[in-house]
C-alpha cells in the first residue's frame, strides 16, 4: 500500500514541477528564470561534490577545475565558426576547434568527459594522500587548470576568455539534467559500490580488510564527480553566454562546498534544499551592497555588506544544524507521514531529575 502511495505521490510531485517549469518559462520574468536555472546548476554540482566529500569522505577542492574543463569544452564546440574567428584575434583557434560546432548534448557530454579524464590524470597521484594533504593537492591542481587556461591563447583565448557563447540552456536543460544527475548518483550510492564509497568514508582499514579496493572506489567516485562538474560547467557557460578563467578560483569551490556542507555531508536532498536557499538568499541580499531611497531615509548600501549579513546567517543555521539541515537523512515520504515520528519532535520532553511540571 504505502508503495503504491509514493508512487503516485513521486508523480503528481513530477508532474507538479514540470508544470511550474512550463509556467516559468512562459510568465516569469527572465531574470527570475535566470536564477532557477542558477540554482539547478548549483545543485547538479553540489551533488558531484558530495558525492565525493560526503559519501566517500574524501576532502577534495579541485572542483573548479572540472568546470572549468566542461565549460570550455561545451562553450568551443557549440560557438560557430565565425564567432570562434571574430574573438580569436590575438592568436588563431588551433585546428579542427576552429571549424567543429557540435548539438549541445554532444558538447556538453564531451565536456563532462575531458573533465573526467582531467580526475583520472590527476586523481592517480593524489587520492593516495588523506585529509589536509589531498585537499591541498587538489586544490593545487584546480589552480594549474586554471592557470594553463589562462596562458593557452590559442585554445581558451587565454584571460581575454570567451564571448558570444550560444545561450542554449534552459530551465528543461538545467532541471533535467539535476533529474538526471540525482537518479544517476542515488542509483550508485544504493548499490554495492554505494555501499563500498560509505565503508571507506566510515573507516579505510575495516573497508580494506573486507576487500573494498580503496584506489578503484576513490577514483571511481572522484570521476563520476568530475563527469558532473563537468556537464553542470558546461551548462553554466552555455547559460552566462561568456566564460573566463577568473570565474573558476576557488572561491567557486567554496560556494559548492558551501552548499554541501550548509545541506549535510552525505544527503542528496540536503545538498537540493540549500542549493536553492543559498543561491535565492544571495540575490534576496544583493540589496545590502546598493542605496536604497525609502523616502523617509535613505539606506547607504556597502559593497561587500551582503557577504558579511549573508556569513553571519549561516553561522547561525550551522550553530543550531551542526550537520547541515538533513544530516546524512533523505527525504521519503515514508518518513513524511510517519505519524510517531512527529509526535516525537513535538512531544514534551521529559523532566529531569528533581524537576517539577509547571
Amino acid at each position: 500500500m504505502n508503495k503504491k502511495r509514493n508512487a503516485i505521490l513521486t508523480i503528481i510531485s513530477i508532474l507538479l514541477l514540470a508544470l511550474f517549469l512550463v509556467y516559468a518559462n512562459n510568465f516569469l520574468d527572465i531574470y527570475v528564470v535566470r536564477i532557477l536555472n542558477v540554482c539547478a546548476i548549483y545543485t547538479i554540482l553540489g551533488l558531484s561534490l558530495n558525492l565525493v566529500n560526503g559519501f566517500t569522505g574524501l576532502f577534495s577542492l579541485g572542483h573548479a577545475g572540472f568546470m572549468a574543463v566542461g565549460a570550455y569544452t561545451t562553450a568551443l564546440l557549440t560557438m560557430s565558426p565565425a564567432v570562434k574567428k571574430q574573438i580569436f584575434y590575438m592568436a588563431p583557434l588551433i585546428k579542427p576547434l576552429d571549424a567543429i560546432t557540435l548539438p549541445f548534448p554532444a558538447a556538453l557530454i564531451a565536456g563532462g568527459v575531458l573533465a573526467a579524464l582531467a580526475a583520472y590524470i590527476i586523481g592517480a597521484p593524489t587520492l593516495r594522500l588523506k585529509g589536509d594533504y589531498l585537499a591541498i593537492a587538489t586544490l593545487g591542481f584546480g589552480e594549474i587548470i586554471r592557470v594553463i587556461f589562462t596562458n593557452t591563447q590559442n585554445i581558451t583565448n587565454g584571460a581575454l576568455g570567451l564571448k558570444g557563447i550560444p545561450a542554449t540552456t534552459n530551465l528543461w536543460w538545467s532541471f533535467g539534467t539535476a533529474a538526471f544527475t540525482l537518479v544517476v548518483l542515488m542509483s550508485l550510492i544504493n548499490s554495492s559500490y554505494g555501499r563500498a564509497l560509505k565503508a571507506i568514508r566510515e573507516d579505510e582499514i575495516a573497508a580494506e580488510s573486507m576487500g573494498v579496493s580503496l584506489f578503484f572506489h576513490k577514483n571511481l567516485s572522484f570521476i563520476i564527480g568530475a563527469f558532473f562538474a563537468g556537464i553542470g560547467g558546461g551548462l553554466l557557460g552555455n547559460l552566462l553566454g561568456t566564460i573566463d578563467p577568473k570565474q573558476f578560483n576557488f572561491l567557486f569551490t567554496f560556494n559548492i562546498l558551501l552548499i554541501v556542507v550548509l545541506g549535510g555531508m552525505g544527503s542528496f536532498t540536503g545538498t537540493i534544499i540549500s542549493a536553492f536557499i543559498i543561491t535565492i538568499a544571495n540575490e534576496v541580499l544583493r540589496f545590502l551592497d546598493e542605496s536604497i531611497d525609502l523616502g523617509f531615509i535613505v539606506f547607504n548600501g556597502k559593497l561587500g555588506l551582503r557577504a558579511v549579513v549573508f556569513s553571519a546567517l549561516l553561522m547561525v543555521v550551522v550553530l543550531f544544524y551542526s550537520q547541515g539541515l538533513m544530516g546524512t537523512s533523505e527525504f521519503s515520504w515514508d518518513r513524511l507521514f510517519d505519524k510517531s515520528r512527529w509526535g516525537r519532535i513535538f512531544q514534551r520532553k521529559p523532566l529531569e531529575k528533581g524537576g517539577t511540571d509547571q
